[in-house]
């Protein structure tokens, strides 16, 4: 066993989850081989990444969730890789969003410094100039599309279309009015590239499964990139039919109250738990539309959060949440699942950051990244599909407050609220309770000045 807690087979290794663990078949390995004899059984695949927002790590059935039932998302963890080390690169929406799409550290670009990004300007999103993950795909042979949630810069200055999206239907803020549309900006946003679009009043989290359903039906004659960013479970507190709600905030948005948005005095667990189960289902339309178009076999889905969970996510046995470093902030729901090429049934225990992802299917898809734009993620390509090590690599991490590093099992952590290091055992005590820092000087110093060093060539927050 390697000190990550996974056999050097990789995924196709004998691994427990730490909840719901699903069990690896006998033939696992001969699977392996069989498939391994046979090289050229699948082809470039579609790639479907569904986005979360403000999805807590244990609110989904098969990562524990007590209250929520997500029978799609559980479907989809079963028929791949569960990761139970799934980390966001920010601990907010937009940091996050923009380590996806250029595969590097949020503070590599202006886009990445905004917790999140809430104004329209020319530095607060992801330069045209910058080679992302769509574009560069786009480059291979790809037709690449987002629907939903952008949050990579408002426009005139930002947009998906000029980040290598051949069509975008969504928002551009991080957080609208399920039913009116209207955002922390006082205005409509929902568009059609970069013209709004009339609204028929339904609720956003189904409008936006309706169109990546019909993108799926759609004829495709070469592979397909989507990304499909729902905003739910981000507040406005407002499940299916909650319209007296959504009045009464856009009454108060439409008045000049924009921090209505907030919803700072609505929501419950029982409204959060319909979000929730809304949401699966509506992921679950268009993995069937996958699997009825004859397309399942050969796309692979990842499904992540941007962040960790807010106010009323259920996060145990991870303290803090949505905005911090602790684990709460930053570990999330991670799956993927790609039938033609990886196993079925499978847990994994490997630490995974968002931009890895990016890495990851760059290689996949054949798609060399900019020379001049050097990922910061790294594959994971070989340990899917190959049964390699996972790449041993440090994960890190910053805040305007707060910096932190992790390490193997060990994570480096330092909050303003303290102004201390602190060093945690994250595989023993995911809570972040016992603070190590003085019983090992040698490595929190070690840990600091790896975090510094790494910290050193990025932007600065002004």
């Amino acid at each position: 066993m390697t000190h990550r807690g996974t056999s050097r087979r990789g995924v196709f290794g004998a691994l427990a989850g730490a909840a719901a663990a699903t069990a690896i078949p006998a033939e696992a390995a001969a699977a392996e081989r069989a498939f391994q004899a046979a090289p050229g059984r699948s082809k470039r695949p579609n790639i479907l990444f569904i986005l979360a927002d403000d999805l807590g790590w244990g609110d989904l059935s098969s990562y524990g969730s007590p209250l929520i039932k997500t029978p799609n998302l559980d479907r989809l963890a079963r028929g791949g890789v569960r990761f139970t080390n799934g980390y966001s690169a920010g601990a907010v929406c937009s940091p996050t969003r923009v380590a996806l799409y250029t595969g590097r550290f949020p503070g590599r670009t202006p886009g990445g410094l905004p917790e999140p990004i809430g104004a329209a300007n020319a530095t607060d999103g992801i330069p045209a100039a910058h080679p992302t993950l769509p574009s560069l795909l786009k480059a291979s042979g790809y037709a690449t599309a987002l629907i939903g949630k952008w949050h990579g810069g408002f426009l005139p200055h930002f947009s998906p279309l000029r980040s290598g999206f051949d069509e975008f239907f969504g928002n551009y803020s991080g957080g609208i009015d399920y039913y009116s549309k209207y955002s922390h900006t006082g205005k409509y946003d929902l568009y059609e590239g970069e013209t709004p679009v009339e609204d028929d009043g339904r609720y956003y989290t189904d409008i936006v499964a309706d169109r990546a359903e019909a993108f799926v039906r759609r004829p495709h004659d070469r592979p397909w990139l989507l990304h499909l960013n729902f905003t739910s479970p981000h507040w406005p507190w407002e499940a299916p039919g909650d319209r007296a709600v959504s009045d009464e905030i856009t009454a108060k948005i439409k008045a000049g109250n924009v921090r209505a948005i907030f919803h700072e005095d609505g929501g419950s667990l029982e409204t959060y738990t319909r979000m929730v189960e809304n949401l699966d289902q509506r992921i679950g339309q268009v993995l069937d539309a996958l699997r009825r178009t004859g397309q399942e076999r050969d796309t692979l889905v990842i499904f992540q959060s941007d962040n960790g969970g807010e106010r009323f996510s259920y996060n145990w046995p991870l303290t803090g949440n949505k905005a911090s470093l602790n684990e709460g902030g930053i570990r999330v729901p991670t799956i993927v699942r790609w039938p033609a090429r990886i196993r079925s049934g499978q847990v994994s225990h490997e630490p995974i950051v968002t931009h890895d992802w990016t890495a990851t299917l760059l290689e996949i898809a054949g798609a060399a990244p900019h020379p001049d734009y050097p990922l910061d993620g790294a594959s994971f390509a070989g340990y899917l599909l190959r049964g390699a090590d996972a790449p041993e690599r440090d994960l890190f991490w910053r805040t305007r407050t707060a910096r932190a590093l992790r390490r193997g099992r060990y994570k480096y952590l330092r909050a303003t609220a303290t102004g201390a290091d602190t060093l945690y055992d994250v595989e023993a005590d995911p809570r972040e309770q016992a603070n190590l820092a003085t019983k090992n000087p040698e490595l929190v110093a070690e840990l600091r000045t790896r975090w510094e060093e790494l910290d050193a060539p990025q932007l600065r927050y002004t």
